[in-house]
């Protein structure tokens, strides 16, 4: 069963990692993504930089814009992509999401590690894009956790939770392609996946 947060650590003195390159994060929807680079975010404040992706799909109850996502149109985001705006996007269900250039650009500048949310395809696109990254990507302890998860929120009808559990076994099953991701943690009790994210992103280049 996937945990819920606990937050029982202190924040620790502000240290940027020795690996300067971005960390794509990726795995199925409702896998904790969000809760690890989070904590990381809050335990080693001002190190990290969240690159807030766009999406053409509506603001759930209590998202923002500009801190969840970039909330466009779907003309806005189409008219994005003739621009060549974005280092990935892709379309799930009635919805695109993208990344764009010039966040990472932005962030990157500030001396911060930029941290990217990104789905299959969007990971896909990223190691065409000849940008030097690393790849983590988050496993569930078993389909049926991930499903009890996604039911859990409230926020998703049959339909898409039913979108959501397919697309997750074909991440799953992109994730077993080897060179793909540089590791692979299976988030079945928090702390310990929180454990594996901490100590590979502050590896030294040398040891990865």
């Amino acid at each position: 069963m996937l945990n819920r947060p606990t937050y029982n650590r202190p924040p620790r003195k502000r240290t940027a990692p020795p690996d300067p390159r971005p960390i794509v994060i990726s795995g199925p929807s409702g896998v904790g993504k969000g809760t690890l680079y989070t904590r990381l975010r809050e335990n080693h404040p001002g190190c990290f930089a969240f690159s807030v992706s766009h999406t053409s799909r509506k603001p759930r109850a209590g998202e923002q814009h500009g801190v969840d996502y970039h909330y466009v149109s779907m003309e806005e985001f189409e008219d994005l992509i003739a621009k060549d705006s974005f280092i990935e996007h892709a379309k799930f269900g009635d919805n695109r999401y993208g990344t764009s250039k010039m966040t990472i650009e932005e962030q990157s500048k500030k001396g911060q590690v930029v941290l990217l949310d990104i789905e299959m395809e969007g990971v896909k696109q990223m190691k065409k894009s000849g940008i030097k990254a690393r790849y983590i990507f988050i496993a569930p302890p078993s389909l049926e956790a991930l499903e009890a998860r996604l039911r859990g929120r409230g926020t998703e009808n049959e339909e898409s939770i039913q979108k959501r559990l397919a697309q997750a076994k074909n991440e799953l099953e992109y994730s077993k392609t080897p060179g793909v991701h540089d590791i692979i943690i299976l988030n079945d009790d928090l702390d310990t996946a929180y454990k594996q994210l901490e100590e590979f992103v502050y590896k030294a280049p040398e040891d990865q």
